[in-house]
């Protein structure tokens, strides 16, 4: 599908969809949680949270990295870990978990068949009230709902914690560059979208070893679970030390969810990302929002005691 022929927000109704919400949202988590230790926190975060978050599904987005030989291995991987960190927590009613993408986006409109992209399609067609979309890996099972049924774009939020800040020199990051397909059409599309940036923001997150064995360890089958990532996971990177910290990035977008002034965000027009992973500007864009700064403290404090509350 072409630039011009994505359906349109006017800038009155996109102001409006990038208003922080109000009161409980619909949400699709969609995460590679296998990839590192830090979407297992935002997943577990956001099933704590109750209060703002209705969590409808969560989907297993493809990643490939040190931790799987392929992008359909890092999902498969992942939707085996979503699994694993509910049984974990023992959550009760646990929202359904869709397998995603095999594969990476080859254009724009050529979208990856999966359960996930299908059940996001159904979500956002469900309700009139918006479904908030939070992903927090490759966009791709995203970015191919909508390629497949445009008009969702009409009746979704995504909250994405993939690029750098837009000041940021490159955004040949992770998230981004697995899949710059489905990237470059988060922004093309015009879909009401709310970026989470890695180096800027999240990048504020960090917290050590210590500070987790301190607060979780032995609190619960969870806690301990994390800690031992957190001691095992990076071992062989020869991080595991004295001064050694580790970003939990993903935390960022579920932190915004819940508390906008914990993450406060400001309007912009939507750049675009072009294939060396830089960005150009035209003010003849739609609007999109940015978080800019993060409240680190706030944000643990509230992550940490959630956690600790989790039966022993």
């Amino acid at each position: 599908m072409t630039k011009s022929t994505w359906p349109k927000l006017d800038d009155s109704t996109m102001l409006q969809r990038l208003t922080f919400p109000e009161g409980r949202v619909r949400m699709v988590l969609d995460t590679d949680t296998f990839n590192e230790v830090d979407d297992q926190f935002a997943l577990a975060y956001a099933l704590l949270s109750p209060e703002k978050i209705d969590l409808l599904a969560v989907t297993a987005a493809p990643f490939f990295n040190w931790n799987s030989v392929s992008p359909a291995d890092g999902m498969e991987k992942s939707y085996k870990e979503i699994l694993n960190i509910m049984q974990l927590m023992d959550v009760k009613n646990a929202p359904p978990v869709y397998k995603g993408s095999s594969q990476y986006m080859t254009s724009h409109t050529e979208p990856v068949p999966s359960e996930a992209a299908d059940k996001i399609i159904d979500l956002a067609l469900s309700s009139s009230e918006p479904l908030y979309v939070v992903a927090i890996g490759a966009i791709t099972n995203v970015a191919s709902a909508i390629a497949k049924c445009p008009e969702i774009i009409h009746n979704m939020v995504v909250v994405w914690l993939g690029p750098n800040a837009y000041w940021w020199p490159t955004q040949k990051i992770f998230n981004v560059s697995q899949d710059y397909q489905a990237s470059s059409l988060i922004f093309d599309s015009g879909v009401p979208l709310v970026v989470l940036p890695c180096h800027g923001v999240a990048s504020h997150l960090l917290t050590t070893p210590y500070e987790i064995d301190a607060c979780l360890r032995g609190q619960n089958k969870l806690g301990t679970y994390f800690s031992d990532m957190f001691h095992g996971r990076f071992t062989r990177f020869g991080q595991n030390k004295m001064g050694w910290s580790k970003v939990l990035w993903d935390v960022a977008a579920i932190a915004w969810v819940l508390n906008e002034q914990w993450v406060p965000s400001m309007v912009r027009r939507a750049p675009v990302l072009n294939p060396g992973f830089t960005y150009s500007f035209d003010d003849s864009r739609h609007f999109y929002k940015e978080s800019i700064d993060i409240d680190r403290s706030l944000v643990y404090m509230d992550l940490f005691a959630k956690l600790r509350e989790l039966p022993s």
